[in-house]
C-alpha cells in the first residue's frame, strides 16, 4: 500500500479533489478535521488554555475556534505551539488509520501544511493542487466569508505554490485551465499500476 499526500494552500481545491479520490473508492484521511477532533479531547483543551489561558474556552468549556484562529494566525510561535501539541496526535492518528487499508493500492492523506510540517517524508508520493493566489483568495471569501485581509494573513503561513509544485510528485492544476477529473484520473491510474 502506498501512502500518497494531498496537499494545497487555502482555496486550491484540494478538498475537491479529495472527494473525487473518495469517488474512486480510495480511502481519504483528511487531517485538518481530524485535528479539529483532538480539539474535542478533554486533555487537549487542557493543554490549549494552558497555552492561551482560559480565555480560549466558551461557555461550554469548549475552544472557540475562530478566537483560536484569530490568535495562532496573527502570531507564528502561537502557531507553532498549538501544532506541536495537534501534530503529533494526527500523525499517530494517520499511522492507526492506515493500517486498516493494508489491502488497497494507495491511500491519500489530505493535509494544507505537509511540507510546513516536515511531513513529506512519511508519504510514497505527494500530489499538490496548484492555483493561483488571486483565485484562491476569491474562493475562500465566498466560502468562508472572511475579509481579504484576514486570508492573506494566514496565507502567509503556507509555503508558497511554486515551491509546493517543485516538490510535489504529481500536480493538479486548479484555475480553470483543465478540468479537475482527467487530472485525477490518470493520477489515480498511475499510483494504482505502482501500488498493486
Amino acid at each position: 500500500m502506498l501512502k500518497v499526500g494531498l496537499t494545497g494552500n487555502m482555496g486550491s481545491g484540494k478538498s475537491t479533489v479529495s472527494r473525487l479520490f473518495e469517488l474512486l473508492c480510495v480511502p481519504v484521511y483528511n487531517a485538518d478535521r481530524e485535528s479539529k477532533k483532538f480539539l474535542e479531547a478533554i486533555a487537549v483543551r487542557k493543554q490549549v488554555a494552558g497555552l492561551f489561558g482560559n480565555a480560549i474556552l466558551d461557555s461550554g468549556q469548549n475552544i472557540d475556534r475562530k478566537l483560536l484562529a484569530g490568535i495562532v494566525f496573527s502570531d507564528p510561535k502561537a502557531l507553532q505551539s498549538l501544532n506541536n501539541i495537534l501534530h503529533p496526535l494526527v500523525k499517530r492518528d494517520f499511522i492507526l488509520w492506515s493500517r486498516m487499508f493494508s489491502e488497497r493500492a494507495y491511500i491519500v492523506h489530505e493535509a494544507a501544511i505537509i511540507f510546513e510540517s516536515g511531513f513529506q517524508d512519511e508519504f510514497d508520493f505527494i500530489i499538490h493542487v496548484s492555483c493561483p493566489n488571486e483565485i484562491a483568495v476569491e474562493r475562500v471569501i465566498i466560502r468562508d466569508g472572511l475579509s481579504r485581509e484576514k486570508i492573506l494573513d494566514r496565507m502567509q503561513f503556507q509555503m508558497e505554490d511554486e515551491k509546493k509544485t517543485t516538490l510535489s510528485d504529481f500536480v493538479i492544476r486548479n484555475d480553470g485551465s483543465e478540468m479537475l477529473i482527467p487530472q485525477v484520473l490518470a493520477i489515480h491510474q498511475q499510483l494504482s499500476e505502482v501500488g498493486a
